[in-house]
């Protein structure tokens, strides 16, 4: 998979797909790398084009020394998207991900064709929260969070019916880089949309898993109500519902972007 040089910065990414198919972009969350839309990669090549790519700091794309925001990760997405002279996208995050879809619906819109904001919220946590959590990981590493991640994640029955599906993600967390996982974290800190969603324009669909207590059903019908026409789905999983409810979550997403 090719790494694309943005200036000073590295973007890790994959392209599937037909040429001539609508490009998806997939955005993975906090702490993850494009590995968690492997069940999806594989549902959706048939009929789009899918550009994955690991978020700044995450799994292949070194971390910056440069301060991230929720508006560096925004302009990450849209570089690369130039770089592979992509005009119009669809566009799915989940977590961080799905934040980032927010602020590209808000200051990409004519570009934006349909949104997908799964496990998300417009305000994600609190910014002590998230500026504790980063000191968390610089003074004491990665294992700090990733010794309690399964269960943020995923539900205590997913935990134990795929174990070794669930180690693999927490082995991927305790490898991501402690100032790139950090500075995702600042950039959550100051991260808040709650009161921008009424201007987005783009067709969206607000995914929640039901068992989520990081990104509640209850944000995620914050984010319905504000945004005109947006549609909601609710799947019987906890934070990461593209994992634990793969095949639902597939559905859902391929009927709204049909």
């Amino acid at each position: 998979m090719p790494i694309l040089k943005l200036d000073a910065e590295a973007l890790f990414y994959s392209l599937d797909g037909p040429a001539d198919a609508p490009v998806l972009v997939l955005s993975n969350s906090l702490g993850t790398t494009m590995a968690m839309w492997d069940g999806q990669a594989e549902a959706l090549r048939q009929r789009y084009r899918v550009l994955r790519y690991d978020t700044r700091g995450h799994g292949g794309s070194p971390a910056s020394a440069a301060p991230c925001t929720l508006q560096t990760l925004g302009q990450d997405v849209l570089h690369l998207l130039d770089a592979l002279k992509i005009e119009k996208f669809h566009f799915c995050g989940i977590s961080m991900g799905g934040l980032t879809g927010l602020w590209l619906a808000l200051h990409a819109g004519d570009r934006l064709q349909k949104l997908v904001v799964a496990d998300s919220a417009a305000r994600i946590g609190t910014a002590d929260g998230w500026r504790a959590r980063a000191q968390l990981v610089q003074d004491s590493g990665m294992d700090a969070v990733a010794d309690g991640a399964a269960g943020r994640w995923f539900t205590p029955a997913f935990i134990e019916r795929a174990p070794d599906q669930v180690g693999r993600y927490v082995t991927a967390l305790r490898a991501c880089s402690p100032a790139g996982y950090a500075a995702c974290c600042l950039a959550l800190a100051d991260a808040d949309l709650r009161g921008e969603l009424a201007a987005i324009k783009a067709p969206a669909l607000l995914i929640a898993g039901r068992h989520d207590p990081v990104t509640t059903p209850a944000d995620a019908r914050f984010m319905q109500n504000a945004i005109a026409g947006a549609q909601y789905a609710e799947l019987d999983a906890s934070h990461l519902s593209n994992i634990e409810a793969s095949a639902d979550f597939n559905k859902v997403l391929l009927q709204f972007l049909a």
